[in-house]
């Protein structure tokens, strides 16, 4: 038995209960790109459980992919913060999730209302034609990269300025201002930040998105970014509030960039850990596709992303939720279910298509609604890198990667590479 099968043995015994501890459960260092252990032992002996929170509250965790499809597909759920027993993982958390309002902590019919106006914007059709820019883009960041030298952090050269660079074309924001907005961003993700600065960060971000709407409801041109369809369609006509559409700029950056990013890298690592998949991608381009449906299974970056409220008392694979008991769902478990997957901890990017059935973007009316952009910026930089830098690998031994730590989109802070 290896020691990472050892640690989850122990769980399970009931010699490390997890029942006594505070979710969220830390990562193990040694491990970190993979699920807290505790994750399993719940899967395995009592899928839907409760925890204690950070302010003493009881919460229900949820880990099992059965029973989180059931829960993010029925009525009986809420999505918004600002319900009575809402959940929340941190202070910071807290803070970030009442910092805006908009769709996606909506619940019907509003939250309908609002994702309709943006459903046409993130069409595959519509993202497949952003095709070209995305690979000039990429092209120019691996250009510049190679043109520096070796070793690169990755994540700083290619990995966090390509997403950024993209939903800025999108929204029609300027790029030379990507600096200050990813500061903000990175803020609002930080679990163990004070709230007063993650909410400081969330006003000061908004603020740069008003401020830009304004210009482009005075001055929209002819349509061709996102914010200025916004103030066509909907602001100037008075369909939407300015502040509404603000709180969705702020939303789509944030979404729009800071997820893709980690991805990116984590997928990165993950091929250079398996050269022979690396290798089968190197021969064949095409196993992109199914490379990135498997990192976004197997990392799941936005493993705390699916917090929910019982409205009414309600049945959830045969546990009584009581109305104002908060729900964890965990993505990142359900896609580690070994009744779903196979093999579940392995990282497999020949995974054949039933067996990809994972819920990276949720499930049910709030799956993510950029999913076709972050696919498309996963294939093109998994169809092109191995082909510009084919013997890319690690600068440094894979113990001495930097990983975030207590954030609420998981990732690296830096990516040291050579070739």
């Amino acid at each position: 038995m290896n020691t990472k099968q050892e640690n989850i043995t122990a769980i399970s015994s009931g010699t490390c209960p997890f029942a006594e501890q505070t979710f969220p459960f830390p990562r193990d260092d040694r491990w970190p790109m993979d699920p807290p252990a505790e994750y399993a032992q719940m899967r395995a002996q009592e899928p839907i459980s409760k925890v204690k929170l950070w302010d003493g509250s009881d919460a229900w965790i949820v880990t099992r992919m059965e029973e989180f499809r059931e829960l993010m597909t029925s009525p009986h759920f809420s999505a918004d913060p600002n319900t009575a027993g809402f959940p929340f993982i941190s202070p910071s958390r807290a803070a970030q999730s009442r910092s805006y309002q908009t769709f996606i902590t909506m619940d019907p019919p509003d939250h309908g209302t609002f994702r309709r106006m943006l459903t046409k914007e993130f069409m595959v059709k519509r993202m497949q034609a952003m095709r070209p820019q995305v690979q000039a883009a990429l092209n120019r960041l691996l250009d510049d990269m190679e043109c520096d030298g070796a070793p690169a952090d990755f994540i700083e050269k290619v990995a966090l300025p390509l997403p950024s660079l993209v939903i800025s074309i999108m929204l029609g924001v300027p790029y030379e201002d990507h600096s200050v907005l990813q500061e903000w961003s990175k803020d609002r993700q930080n679990l163990s930040l004070a709230p007063e600065a993650l909410t400081e960060a969330a006003r000061n971000m908004e603020a740069y998105i008003s401020k830009l709407l304004h210009e482009k409801e005075l001055d929209p041109g002819d349509g061709e970014d996102l914010l200025s369809r916004m103030a066509i369609d909907w602001v100037n006509p008075g369909k939407l509030s300015h502040q509404d559409a603000v709180q969705m700029g702020v939303l789509l950056y944030l979404a729009g960039h800071e997820t893709t990013a980690n991805l990116i890298g984590l997928g990165l690592v993950s091929l250079l850990q398996h050269p022979e998949q690396k290798e089968a991608l190197m021969a064949n381009p095409l196993l992109a596709r199914g490379a990135a449906e498997e990192m976004l299974r197997f990392h799941s970056i936005t493993h705390m992303n699916s917090n929910r409220v019982a409205t009414q008392d309600v049945e959830i694979g045969g546990h009584l939720i009581r109305k104002g008991e908060g729900v964890l769902a965990l993505l990142h478990a359900a896609n580690h279910d070994p009744e779903v997957f196979t093999s579940p901890d392995a990282f497999d990017i020949h995974r054949e298509t039933k067996d990809q059935a994972h819920v990276a973007f949720s499930f049910g009316i709030h799956q993510c609604l950029g999913q076709p952009l972050a696919r498309l910026e996963l294939h093109v930089v998994f169809e092109t890198i191995f082909r510009r830098f084919p013997t890319l690998q690690l600068a440094v031994p894979f113990e001495e990667l930097d990983f975030k730590r207590n954030v609420f989109v998981f990732g690296l802070n830096s990516l040291p590479v050579i070739w």
